[in-house]
This record gives C-alpha cells, sequence and structure tokens, in this order.
C-alpha cells in the first residue's frame, strides 16, 4: 500500500514499542511519516533496530524492515532523543494488572510522562495510546502543563487502541474507528493530520473529550468480554441439558440486534488486555463509588475461569476419570491463533492444570512454544502436531490455529494410543472426527448433542 502524498510530514515518536508500540511506529512509517521508536530496554531496541520483531505478528516483520530500509523508521533509548526529535508523541506503554489488586499499574505511563515532559521545550502534543483508568489523562495533562519547559504549548490528547492481536496491521492501517479525546481545535486538527490516510479511506473519526476516549476503550473491552461469558454461560446450560451451544450460537447470532462477532463458545478469553481491563474498570468505578454498576463484570470473569475447570474436567473424563499415568498431547497453548501470547493463556493454564494433576503433558504450538518454555518448564515440548500427540490417551486443542482446524483425524489418530479428542474451541467438524473413530468431546455441546459442522 502506498502512502499518499502530503506536502509535509510530522516527526513522530512512538514511546514503548511492545506489541502495541512496535505496531503503532512501523505503520505510521509505512504511512510515510518519519517516525522514532523509544524504549527503556536496549535489548528490545537492538532487535527492532535489526529488522526482527521480539513477538509473533503476521505481516509486520516485512514493514518493519521497509520501514528501516527507507530511513523513515528508527530506534532508540532516549527520551532526549525523542524530544528533540518529535512534535507528536505517542505514549504506547503498558498498563497491567497490579499485584494483589484489580487495579492498573500506570508506573510505566508515569515513568514515561516524567521522563519526557522536562525534555519538551517547544510546541508539541503528547498523545495518549495506553489503557488507562478514566481521569487518568486530566492528571497526566496538568503534570505534563507544569513540568514542560513548553507549558501549555504541551498539550496531551488521548487516542485509545483497538488491535487485535493477529490483525496488528490492517487494524492501524484501516482501524474501524479513530477516537480523539482533544481539549483544543489545534489537539484535533494534528490528530487528523496524523490519521489522513484512514480517514480518506473512510474510517469515521469520533471527536471527544479525554474522559469519553479513555472510557471507549475499557467499554469496548468489558462489553467483547461479556459477549463472550455469555455464550459461555449458555453452553454451562447446553451441556447439561444435551443440547448444543454451536448451533445456538448460529441461530442468535442472525438477530441483528445480537449478532455472531465474539460469539463463539469455548475455553474463553485471555491474553494481555481484556483480563485485566475488565478488572482495573471494576476498580475504577469502585474508586468512583459507581461500584454496583459494574458489578456484572465479575461475574463475567467468573464464568470465563470455569471454562478452564471444565475443560480439565471433560478431559479427565476421557482419561478414564483419573490423569495419573494418563498422557495428554496438548495443540495450542497461545491465548488466541495467529499470536504468540500466553499472557492469561486459557491454554496453557489448562495444560499446566493436568500436567500438576498426574498427567504427562506434551504441547505444541506454531508460535508460543518459546515464552511457554520459559513460563512452565515442567511440560514437554513438541515440534510438530504429530509428535504432541504421539501415544497421547486424551488430545486437547485448546488454540484454534488453521493448522490444528484443517487437521487430518485419521493422520492424528494413526499416532495416538487412544482417539480420545476435547475441542476446547468448538473449531473442528465433529462430524468428521466421530467418523475416524474419534471420541469427540466439546465445551457447550452435551454427551448426547449431535454437534453440527463449525462456521466458516
Amino acid at each position: 500500500m502506498a502512502p499518499a502524498e502530503h506536502a509535509t510530514r510530522r516527526h513522530i515518536t512512538v514511546l514503548g514499542t511492545g506489541y502495541l508500540g512496535t505496531a503503532h511506529a512501523v505503520c505510521l512509517a509505512e504511512m510515510g511519516f518519519e517516525v522514532l521508536g523509544v524504549d527503556v530496554d536496549p535489548a528490545r531496541v537492538k532487535v527492532l533496530a535489526q529488522g526482527e520483531l521480539p513477538f509473533y505478528e503476521p505481516g509486520l516483520e516485512p514493514l518493519l524492515q521497509a520501514g528501516l530500509r527507507s530511513g523513515r523508521l528508527a530506534f532508540s533509548t532516549s527520551y532526549a532523543d525523542a524530544a528533540a526529535f518529535g512534535d507528536v508523541h505517542f505514549v504506547c506503554v503498558g498498563t497491567p494488572q497490579r499485584e494483589a489488586s484489580y487495579a492498573a499499574d500506570l508506573s510505566q505511563v508515569d515513568g514515561c510522562v516524567d521522563a519526557l515532559g522536562p525534555l519538551l521545550d517547544r510546541p508539541c502534543l503528547v498523545i495518549g495510546k495506553s489503557t488507562v483508568p478514566v481521569g487518568t489523562a486530566e492528571i497526566l495533562a496538568a503534570r505534563l502543563a507544569r513540568m514542560a519547559p513548553a507549558g501549555s504549548a504541551c498539550e496531551l490528547a488521548w487516542n485509545p487502541e483497538f488491535l487485535r492481536e493477529g490483525h496488528a496491521v490492517q487494524d492501524t492501517l484501516r482501524p474501524d474507528r479513530i477516537v480523539a479525546g482533544v481539549r483544543s481545535a489545534r489537539a484535533e486538527a494534528v490528530l487528523r493530520e496524523v490519521y489522513a490516510d484512514p480517514i480518506a479511506a473512510g474510517t469515521p473519526f469520533l471527536v471527544t473529550d479525554l474522559a469519553t476516549a479513555e472510557l471507549v476503550k475499557v467499554a469496548a473491552n468489558a462489553f467483547l468480554a461479556t459477549k463472550i461469558s455469555f455464550i459461555n454461560a449458555m453452553a454451562e446450560v447446553c451441556e447439561v441439558a444435551h443440547a448444543d451451544v454451536t448451533m445456538l450460537s448460529e441461530a442468535l447470532g442472525h438477530d441483528p440486534r445480537i449478532g455472531s462477532a465474539a460469539m463463539h463458545p469455548g475455553l474463553g478469553f485471555g491474553g494481555g488486555c481484556l483480563p485485566k481491563d475488565i478488572r482495573a474498570f471494576m476498580a475504577r468505578a469502585e474508586e468512583l463509588g459507581v461500584e454496583p454498576a459494574l458489578s456484572f463484570l465479575r461475574e463475567v470473569d467468573n464464568i470465563n475461569l470455569r471454562r478452564r475447570a471444565r475443560m480439565v474436567d471433560l478431559a479427565r473424563e476421557l482419561a478414564g476419570g483419573s490423569f495419573d499415568g494418563r498422557t495428554v498431547g496438548v495443540l495450542g497453548i497461545a491465548f488466541k491463533p495467529d499470536s504468540d501470547d500466553i499472557r492469561d493463556s486459557p491454554a496453557l493454564d489448562v495444560a499446566a492444570t493436568i500436567q500438576g494433576l498426574g498427567a504427562s503433558v506434551t504441547v505444541y504450538d506454531p508460535a508460543a512454544v518459546r515464552h511457554a518454555r520459559r513460563a512452565h518448564p515442567e511440560l514437554t515440548y513438541a515440534g510438530t502436531a504429530i509428535e504432541a500427540v504421539t501415544g497421547a490417551d486424551v488430545t486437547l486443542l485448546l488454540t484454534e490455529w488453521r493448522e490444528f482446524r484443517e487437521a487430518d483425524p485419521e493422520e492424528l489418530g494413526q499416532a495416538v494410543a487412544h482417539r480420545n479428542i476435547v475441542d476446547g474451541r468448538n473449531a473442528l467438524d465433529a462430524a468428521r472426527w466421530r467418523a475416524a473413530s474419534w471420541h469427540y468431546r466439546a465445551l457447550g455441546v452435551g454427551a448426547g448433542a449431535t454437534s453440527g459442522t463449525p462456521a466458516g
């Protein structure tokens, strides 16, 4: 995709080169901007400057290399370099969950602003993209105005991100919406300039106040998590009622008021965003005195975690009632396909739990093994799906990579000890696997129900 031509392009810094920051920096360079990515981790900066991604994301590494070759993209560990280089600064650092608390840990955001602010000696716009509790932006704006030599000419805006892992390039270059939380016409104009290409392509550009922009992100994640947990609550009912949640989900999805997006039943959500964001949202609601308004999110979280326990129970049933001395093959340990992210991964949690209950667990994932091996060295890791299930008494599909969805049940059947499979993502054609003499079970499908072929 050739970037649109503009008479001048602003110099942009991206502070924090984790998943969000790297994707944003690379795609801004692809749009034609001069971009400097800044991170306090020298090893990460070195890897990126060599044109290598420190994580898995389809389609992003070629754009990283193209940006470096063009000279439009560079990386540094220096905030002084950032202040001297840019007139637009995107804050893309992490906001993980605090230890022993639901609240968000804002230390990286605070550290970023405190490091950059005293160096800003000319008019500029600092734009927050990190997911933060509502009210954070107002506090940061006041802090910047106090500490920056440029004073009020150093302005703050909030522009939440809506990236889906596995789709970062598309979601950055052609987002489904752009939200601009601003306090001046100047800030709005700068953001319109930065996003001129997607706006010209038809992406809606929504102008809000700072607080609303902060809420858009957490509200979107809360709604998404609620929708996922709703269909998984229905899965609990379907199992005891001998019904099929996949067919129920399809029927519900045809209602335009409900829709089929995020209505796919299975092992539940994980990753570095949804779990910690809904918990931080609950914590912030309590601080604001409106805790009852979000009390439902506690049950959303509980439903999600119960899916993991149910997956363990189904696997134990197929293992004969106990994991002692059993061999379990696991397909997929990333929290979702097309990602190597294992943060709060339901799949990895299930695998580790079953290992702890006495089974010998061998896992395979196309991208996430390197990270999982560090987090759970007690598991056995395989280089292929066939290797992972060789000799298995029970096979578990826990992450719905295309490789697994399209796997040949007869070929895998030749490798296992017993043809028992639990489909944790309702991703397989149940009839095809049963025709190959597999004992097939799935989350949300009662033992007496006849599961249909998954959509897609």
